[in-house]
């Protein structure tokens, strides 16, 4: 009993006319919305800045009005600043929750990696592609180390040697080889 899948009950032209009207209508909120938030931001402008009236103002008068609008878009611009950190941070908090959601309901297990043998000139092609045309010997540039041989200390009979190692000059053979 496979289940076939439901044919729907609305044909496709109706349903192509259902979607030209919903996007009539959010464009048209859309541009009532627009028009809503022009009105309330003049509606706050004004509400905050009363006109100015310059004539009849004395230069002195003159700036020191010049002054105090200067102070007061200085404290604008301070807290526009700090508003503006604060909406960066919360964006970076926002984005750091939603991956460490995606983390907590994902079922994604990392696969453990395979170790593949490729020689250089398998790797360079892949890594060059069409550009690699000269093979690379990597061992001819190797610098050739040659190791010293240590001095290795001949190892004879002590039977043989007691005999001239015995007195003092047995002794000051075995101090002047040690000082050297």
């Amino acid at each position: 009993m496979a289940e076939e899948p439901r044919k729907s009950k609305i044909s496709s032209s109706r349903r192509l006319g259902l979607k030209i009207r919903l996007l009539a209508v959010a464009a048209q909120m859309l541009q009532e919305e627009k028009e809503r938030n022009v009105k309330e931001r003049e509606e706050a402008l004004a509400e905050r800045i009363s006109p100015l009236n310059l004539s009849g103002l004395s230069a002195q008068e003159l700036v020191d009005l010049c002054k105090g609008l200067h102070h007061k878009i200085d404290l604008v611009d301070e807290e526009r600043y700090d508003i503006g950190l604060k909406v960066s941070k919360n964006d970076m908090e926002i984005d750091n929750m939603k991956l460490k959601i995606t983390e907590m309901q994902s079922k994604f297990k990392k696969p453990n990696l395979k170790r593949v043998k490729i020689s250089a000139e398998a790797m360079l092609s892949v890594l060059l592609g069409s550009k690699h045309k000269e093979s690379f010997d990597f061992k001819a540039n190797l610098k050739t180390v040659k190791k010293e041989e240590e001095k290795k200390e001949e190892v004879t009979d002590w039977r043989k040697n007691v005999e001239a190692m015995s007195g003092m000059e047995g002794r000051k053979k075995l101090f002047d080889a040690s000082g050297n």
